[in-house]
Formats: C-alpha cells, structure tokens, sequence
C-alpha cells in the first residue's frame, strides 16, 4: 500500500480523536500517543525498507513530509509526557514557573541549535532546490560540520534533515502546548478546575442532550475549521454552562443505538426554531 501523508495524517488525527474522547488525564493521553505513533513509525520504516521509493520524487517527498510528521508528533507527545509526570505540583506559582522554564529552556534550544542555521532558513522559506541533497539516502555531507546526531541516526531510514523537520515540527507543537499552560485563560481545563467561569450562566437541559449538541458541532467542523478535539470543545463547554461532564465518549456511543430517534436532542431544537420563526410571522 503506498504511503501517503493524507492517509497518515488522517491515521494520526483519528487517533488523536479516539483518545481525546475518553477524557484522559493530559499524561495518559500523551502516553497512548507516544505508543500509537511508535508502532506507526515502526510500520512505515518496515515497508520502506522492503518495498523503496520508484521515483527520487517519491524518496524526497516521505523523507521531507510523510516521516517527519509522524516522528514529530512522536517527539511532541513524549515530551509531553515526560513534562507533565515530572511536574511537581498541580496548581499555584510552582506550578505555572514550572512550566515556564519549560518554555524559557524551548526558546534557548530553538535558539541555540535550529533558528540560526541554512537548513532552518531553507526550509521556512519553501525552498525545493536543494530537496534533492537533504531529502535522499546517502547524500549526508560530513564537511558541513553536522551535529553528532548523525552518528546514531539509522542511514537506511534516515536523511539527518528529516529529523531536522521532525524536530522543528515538535517544538511549534510543544510551544503551543506550554502558553496554554502558562496562559489558564486559554485553557478550557484550568478554567473549569478553578472555578472562575461566569456563575450567571448554566445549562438547563439534560447532560445527554449537551453531550449530544458538542458531537454535533464536533462533527460538521463548526469551531476552528474542525482542527479542534472533541474533549476541548467538551471543555469549553463545560467552563461556559458550569456543568461537568461524565463520560461523554461512552454516552455518546450509547446515543448510536438508542431507540427512536439519535438526535433526539437536535430534532427538538430545529423544531423550537421552526415555532419561534412562525410567531414572527
């Protein structure tokens, strides 16, 4: 089966969605993806070392797309993990100066070792022409001083500047993933455990029925162009009407065979609409 990044893409995503859903704590979730992506990794390596590239063309595009989208959310989730099991509390000033040294030590390494060089200035600038010397096998250059990682790289699976990709496309995730950390106002979660939400403000129907209006929105990719999880849009749900959630991958799927009508929930509101337009008329 030829690889793809739109298949793996939609392989990471999917993924992604099946363990955001279970409402995991932010360790475990990155843990489930570390092994995910792992096995992915391993799989891919397996087939490009049996079936090769057919065309340059081929080898250059994996080398500088497909794998360093896979083993740069490899690298993202792993750190993800190891920050968040060696975080010595759960709240307070300890907790946000925690994370950001971790943000402070991001910003010295990004500065320190990928910003400055031609390899980061030709990649930002989506440059192609030298594609050919970066992105195949066996084009290493050792006279351009490379870092010693290049000596514990596997060179029938690796270029050294997929790892170069891999890298840069880890660090922007995982700088995302500490201003949301250092910043609660842009964290559902921190919101919701602290308490801070609007009071004035609350959901009166059933949880299911809320449940059920979060999947539908989730579905038709209405809040961030779909790239949002369903657990954060979960979230701010929850932070928005002050109404906690129990397990809403579980309700969820209890909704799928339910009785009568699934949308039991939307049917009423498109109904209530419907109501209200004729009393305008």
């Amino acid at each position: 089966m030829e690889i793809t990044l739109s298949k793996i893409l939609l392989q990471i995503r999917h993924q992604e969605d099946k363990v955001s859903s279970q409402m995991m704590r932010t360790s475990e979730e990155a843990y489930e993806m570390t092994i995910f992506l792992r096995e992915m990794l391993c799989s891919v390596k397996s087939s490009v070392l049996q079936t090769g590239f057919k065309d340059e063309q081929q080898e250059v595009d994996f080398f500088k797309n497909i794998k360093p989208e896979i083993l740069g959310k490899l690298i993202y989730y792993n750190k993800v993990f190891r920050i968040e099991t060696t975080c010595p509390v759960s709240n307070g000033k300890m907790y946000y100066a925690y994370f950001e040294n971790e943000l402070k030590n991001l910003k010295s390494e990004y500065k320190d070792s990928i910003c400055n060089t031609d390899f980061y200035k030709y990649y930002r600038a989506g440059r192609t022409d030298r594609d050919h010397t970066y992105f195949r096998l066996g084009q290493i250059n050792y006279h351009d001083g490379l870092n010693s990682g290049v000596f514990e790289i596997d060179l029938n699976f690796s270029t050294y500047y997929d790892n170069r990709v891999a890298h840069i496309i880890a660090n922007e995730l995982l700088y995302n993933y500490l201003l949301t950390k250092i910043n609660p106002e842009e964290n559902p979660e921190m919101v919701l455990i602290s308490g801070d939400a609007n009071m004035d403000i609350s959901w009166t129907n059933s949880q299911n029925a809320l449940i059920e209006l979060i999947y539908a929105i989730y579905a038709s990719n209405s809040v961030s162009y779909g790239k949002i999880g369903i657990k954060k849009l979960a979230l701010i749900f929850q932070v928005l009407f002050q109404t906690p959630l129990n397990d809403i991958h579980h309700a969820f799927h209890r909704m799928k065979t339910r009785s009568g009508s699934r949308t039991a929930f939307l049917d009423q509101l498109k109904n209530s609409l419907e109501e209200y337009m004729d009393k305008d008329l």
